[in-house]
């Protein structure tokens, strides 16, 4: 925020931390990609490479992070808004020591919180004590004020798209947001339920070449996922398929994936309009730092 003064972010970055935490974004133009699904598969991967791992549910109102993972959480982040519980207390553990925060489904208000409110929740993660690697965010589809908010939030925006001409119109129509509106200028792109590991690079090529020619963007291809009979027996089994099927074809790609997110350059600082969310995050984790103003 504008609010926070500059030198005391400029004195945090400062502050030696040999681990900052990355936080990833998973977004995509339109819903039915299997963007839930390569969070979660994704996160288990991370964490399976030994990364500490928390993934978040996002999808504020439509969460289903819980069911892919057969979960049943008690509380979820409404009980946090509501100022009931911690983002500790509602925590989960899952596949591989991954870490999951629960969202809720069927409430609408969790579906239509303000600006505000989806900045209360990202502040909510000063209180966390415990280490943290890389947070993964699955957001909702589409491009909602809470995607806006996590996507703006993160060092990292990653893109799933498929192959339906909806899929492309739609990850483009929010990469064009989030760069016009919002100056975001890198996207990690992944072609998921792809036939072949070609169709998944055609089709990063065709988003490629638009966005590269009518947006300030630079795209960068992250992989494919194929598409894999045993990933949806995994869903059936509320399970992640690279824990239930690990020999599986679209295991040994989520693994890629991992291989490859797990190289990324840690961030050297936070960034957008929410800059105290590393911060905190950091700070807090580490248990270093001074503490931003509310």
């Amino acid at each position: 925020m504008s609010e926070i003064p500059l030198d005391q972010a400029a004195g945090l970055r400062r502050i030696a931390r040999p681990k900052p935490v990355r936080v990833i974004a998973v977004a995509s133009g339109k819903g039915g990609v299997g963007k839930t699904n390569v969070s979660v598969n994704t996160s288990v991967a991370l964490a399976a490479l030994g990364q500490q791992v928390l993934l978040m549910d996002a999808d504020l109102g439509l969460a289903n992070v819980d069911l892919l993972l057969g979960l049943q959480p008690r509380y979820n982040l409404s009980h946090v808004l509501a100022g009931e519980r911690t983002l500790e207390e509602i925590m989960m553990s899952g596949p591989a020591g991954l870490h999951i925060i629960p969202a809720t489904s069927g409430i609408q208000h969790m579906a239509e919180l303000s600006p505000a409110e989806h900045i209360g929740i990202i502040r909510a993660f000063s209180e966390l004590s415990m280490p943290v690697d890389i947070l993964v965010v699955d957001t909702a589809a589409g491009i909602s004020d809470a995607v806006i908010s996590f996507t703006r939030a993160a060092h990292e925006v990653l893109v799933v798209v498929c192959d339906e001409p909806a899929s492309i119109t739609d990850a483009y129509a929010l990469m064009k947001v989030l760069n016009r509106d919002y100056g975001i200028f890198r996207f990690r792109v992944l072609a998921n339920m792809a036939r072949s590991a070609q169709e998944g690079r055609d089709l990063f090529l065709k988003l490629s070449r638009v966005a590269e020619r009518f947006l300030d963007v630079t795209l960068d291809f992250v992989g494919t996922i194929p598409h894999d009979e045993y990933l949806r027996k995994a869903v059936q089994k509320q399970r992640a398929v690279v824990e239930a099927f690990p020999r599986s074809r679209a295991a040994a790609a989520f693994r890629n994936v991992a291989q490859r997110v797990a190289g990324w350059p840690p961030p050297s600082e936070a960034r957008g309009h929410l800059e105290f969310f590393v911060e905190r995050l950091i700070s807090a984790t580490t248990g270093e730092g001074v503490e931003l103003l509310p």
